[in-house]
C-alpha cells in the first residue's frame, strides 16, 4: 500500500510540475514601447509605432505598456526600468534613444531591444529599424510637382522639423520627385528648429506654412511630426494642397463643413510594420541584431492588407485628387527606384 502511495505522490508531483511548466512557458511575452518626441497622440510618427503595438497585441496576445517621453534623462530610466521588470523586448522609438539604448542594452546583454530611426548596428540584443525615406518622399515629390503643374502653378513647399540629416533625407527626395516631373518648379524650405522640440511646434509649423503658402507655394509637405498639425491648419485656411507623413494623414487636410480635401497625399513610414516585425521576430524565436532597412522593395501582408517600407497613401480623401496618369507615372518610378535605375539623393545639393 505504501508502495503504491509513494507511486501515487511521485505521478502527482510529475504532473504538478508540467502544469507548473505549461503555465510557465503560455506566460505572455512583454513588450515595452518608449515614446519620441510629442508623445502618443500626434497622429504621425509615435502613434504608427503604437499602431504597430496594437497589431502584435491582437495577432500574438502579447503583455504591453507604453511610456511617454520626459526630458533627456527619462529615456535612458524609462529603458532600465523596463529591463528589470523583465521585459523581453523594449522599443525606442526615434533616434534620441541611440544613446540610451547602447548604455542599458550592454547592462542587460539578455534583454532585447529595437530602436526606430537609430543606427546600433554592432550589438547582438538590438536591431535598428531603419527607412529609406528619400525614396517615398521622391514619389511623393512627384505628385506635388504634377498637382502644381496640372494646375497652372510653379512652387511647392517642404516644411522639416529638426534640422538634421534625418530630416534632409525627406527634403532631398521631394526635392528630387518634384524636379523629376516638373523641372522649372520652385520649392520653398523651412526647418522649425534645430533642437527636437523642433518635432513638437504646431505653431511653428503653421507660421512656417502660411509664410510658404502666401508666397505661391500650391502644395506644401512636412516631416516634422506633431508640428505638421500647425501645416495642415494653414493648408485649410489657405485652401491649399498639404502632404502628411509617417501615417497616413489624408482626413487631416479635410474640412467638414466645405466638403473640401486638402490632403493630397501622405509619405507612409510604416513604423507599425517595423514595430510589428520586430515584435513577431521574438514570438517566433527568429530575433537578430543589426540593421533592418525598409524600403519600397520591402513588402509584408498583415491581415488583409500588404504595407511597403515606404509609400504613398491613397484613400477616399484623395481619390478625386490624383489622376490614374498620375498613379500610373507615380508607379513607374517606384519600380525604377526598385531596380536601380533611379537614384534618389540622400542630401540636398547645395
Amino acid at each position: 500500500m505504501k508502495k503504491n502511495l509513494s507511486v501515487v505522490v511521485i505521478l502527482v508531483i510529475i504532473l504538478g510540475l508540467c502544469l507548473s511548466s505549461t503555465l510557465f512557458a503560455a506566460e505572455p511575452l512583454k513588450v515595452g514601447l518608449v515614446f519620441d518626441i510629442g508623445g502618443k497622440g500626434d497622429k504621425s510618427f509615435n502613434d504608427s509605432a503604437s499602431r504597430g503595438l496594437s497589431w502584435a497585441a491582437a495577432d500574438f496576445g502579447i503583455k504591453r505598456i507604453e511610456l511617454e517621453p520626459g526630458v533627456d534623462a527619462d529615456r535612458e530610466v524609462n529603458l532600465r526600468n523596463l529591463a528589470m521588470m523583465g521585459y523581453d523586448l523594449i522599443i525606442g522609438v526615434g533616434f534620441l534613444f541611440t544613446d540610451a539604448i547602447s548604455t542599458v542594452a550592454n547592462e542587460f546583454p539578455n534583454t532585447k531591444f529595437a530602436i526606430v530611426d537609430g543606427f546600433i548596428p554592432d550589438k547582438p540584443n538590438v536591431s535598428s529599424l531603419n527607412f529609406r525615406e528619400q525614396d517615398g518622399s521622391f514619389l511623393v515629390g512627384m505628385i506635388a510637382g504634377l498637382k502644381a503643374k496640372e494646375d497652372g502653378k510653379d512652387t511647392v513647399g517642404f516644411v522639416g522639423g529638426m534640422d538634421i540629416a534625418l530630416i534632409n533625407r525627406f527634403e532631398a527626395g521631394y526635392i528630387a520627385g518634384v524636379h523629376y516631373v516638373y523641372p522649372e518648379c520652385k520649392i520653398l524650405s523651412a526647418y522649425a528648429g534645430d533642437t527636437p522640440q523642433a518635432f513638437a511646434d504646431p505653431v511653428k509649423g503653421k507660421e512656417l506654412a502660411l509664410s510658404q503658402y502666401d508666397n505661391g507655394a500650391w502644395v506644401v509637405y512636412h516631416a516634422s511630426g506633431l508640428t505638421g498639425a500647425g501645416v495642415f491648419e494653414a493648408a485649410k485656411e489657405r485652401k491649399r494642397y498639404v502632404i502628411g507623413v509617417d501615417s497616413n494623414q489624408n482626413y487631416m487636410g479635410y474640412i467638414e463643413e466645405t466638403k473640401e480635401s486638402f490632403g493630397l497625399t501622405s509619405m507612409l513610414k510604416q513604423v507599425d510594420v517595423s514595430v510589428y516585425l520586430a515584435i513577431k521576430s521574438v514570438v517566433e524565436g527568429t530575433f537578430k541584431g543589426g540593421v533592418e532597412v525598409f524600403g519600397l522593395d520591402r513588402s509584408v501582408k498583415i491581415g488583409d492588407n500588404v504595407y511597403y517600407g515606404v509609400y504613398y497613401a491613397l484613400d477616399k480623401y484623395n481619390e478625386n485628387l490624383i489622376t490614374s496618369e498620375v498613379k500610373a507615372k507615380v508607379e513607374e518610378a517606384k519600380d525604377k527606384i526598385i531596380s536601380g535605375e533611379i537614384v534618389v539623393p540622400t542630401e540636398v545639393s547645395k
